[in-house]
């Protein structure tokens, strides 16, 4: 015979032998949690921890390098275009090149490369060309087209709402039966979203093969990250979701390395996803219309300029003999004559007929255009023509005006 102790909202099955037990016996004791881990491996002086140090076959390293630094010089120049009325206003990624590129390494040509807004030297790695860039950021959406060969997803502009593609993505893969990965990338700011929250659970749940990499840049704007939240760390919420989690030095490119090569072997092997946040710092304003001075103080600004990644991976690769100054020089050069290259083609591009013509607007949104588009279409023709038809004319003539 079973007899029930009624507690608040629910009954509990118990004998009549163990009832005395169960009411007097109810003791509280902790509960086994995962730890987070901190990882750095090369200082900002450019030491090294050999303990930790990945090896890492000289070729791949060049290629690391090179596109770190392909990516920051692009970022320059197009600071400087903005600055002359030449590219519309975007947000800079220098700083952000050792997360992007420690981690995009990693993916094969069939995994699927998610970004926000700041992965730069990622995209360049994996196939998008400078030429795209350019014309993104100049208002053309011939610019969002990925690369032919690569599952991509173009730049996400609107917060987080990436994130929740990459859980989708990983969960239609595991219905397949697909051994892909999937690597999506946000910010700090981005997590305090809901849509961050839904993506990573849903992610957690259905065990989905996506590596979820925070660029802690310690802003979101203007708004620093102890107005954020009281979390030591974000890696810490992986904890919540029932993932692997852990923080990296962000400006050190051979921890992001390792962090991410751990993450995307579980992931291919079935074991779900994980949370990387990478510590770094924003270097630059948000966006080109941003005054970071408003909010940041030139000394904290200096101290994080010091640890930038670039240089100390610089250091690192001399120190190793894998490349010589004059090796250096001669990459620089390679890469300013790409970036002038690209940026002549752009502007060429700019203003010939297939960008500049307005009516492209309508024809890359549905495989059978609406009849209301349709309409409005034409009806955009026809102004047009009528505009192309007066500017043959003399202003008086075109205005109707004798004089």
């Amino acid at each position: 015979m079973t007899n029930y102790v009624k507690y608040p909202l629910k009954a509990i099955p118990i004998s009549v032998q163990q009832s005395l037990k169960v009411v007097t016996a109810m003791p509280r004791k902790p509960i086994e949690l995962p730890q987070i881990e901190y990882m750095s491996i090369l200082d900002e002086d450019a030491v090294v921890d050999k303990a930790l140090e990945p090896k890492i076959a000289e070729e791949e390293l060049k290629n690391i390098y090179r596109y770190m630094l392909l990516a920051r010089r692009t970022d320059e120049r197009m600071l400087m275009m903005q600055r002359q009325g030449r590219l519309g206003t975007f947000p800079q990624s220098s700083g952000h090149e050792a997360i992007s590129m420690g981690s995009c390494i990693h993916l094969k040509k069939s995994d699927w490369h998610v970004p926000a807004y700041r992965e730069l030297a990622g995209l360049l790695y994996r196939g998008w060309s400078i030429d795209s860039t350019l014309l993104y950021w100049n208002g053309y959406e011939e610019g969002a087209r990925p690369p032919e060969g690569v599952n991509d997803l173009p730049v996400c502009v609107p917060i987080a709402s990436q994130l929740l593609h990459a859980a989708g993505i990983g969960m239609g893969m595991n219905l397949r039966g697909e051994k892909g990965v999937v690597m999506t990338y946000f910010g700090d700011g981005a997590s305090s979203e809901g849509d961050t929250h839904e993506a990573m659970n849903f992610a957690a749940v259905y065990q989905a093969p996506v590596v979820f990499m925070c660029l802690n840049n310690q802003y979101a704007i203007s708004v620093p990250l102890s107005k954020q939240m009281r979390n030591a760390t974000l890696a810490q919420r992986a904890i919540a979701y029932g993932m692997p989690g852990i923080r990296v030095d962000g400006n050190d490119v051979l921890a992001v390395y390792v962090a991410a090569k751990e993450a995307v072997e579980r992931a291919r092997a079935g074991e779900g996803p994980t949370l990387i946040e990478g510590l770094t710092y924003r270097f630059t304003p948000h966006t080109t219309a941003d005054d970071p001075k408003r909010y940041r103080s030139e000394e904290e600004c200096n101290l994080w300029t010091k640890r930038e990644p670039l240089n100390r991976f610089k250091k690192y690769l001399l120190n190793k003999g894998v490349y010589t100054e004059a090796q250096l020089t001669a990459l620089e050069e390679e890469l300013d004559a790409e970036i002038k290259a690209a940026i002549a083609r752009t502007e060429a591009a700019a203003v010939s007929e297939e960008l500049s013509n307005p009516l492209a607007m309508f024809d890359y949104l549905y495989a059978d255009m609406p009849p209301y588009l349709n309409e409005q279409r034409e009806e955009l023709k026809s102004h047009l023509d009528k505009q192309k038809a007066k500017a043959g004319k003399s202003p008086q003539h075109a205005s109707g005006t004798a004089r």
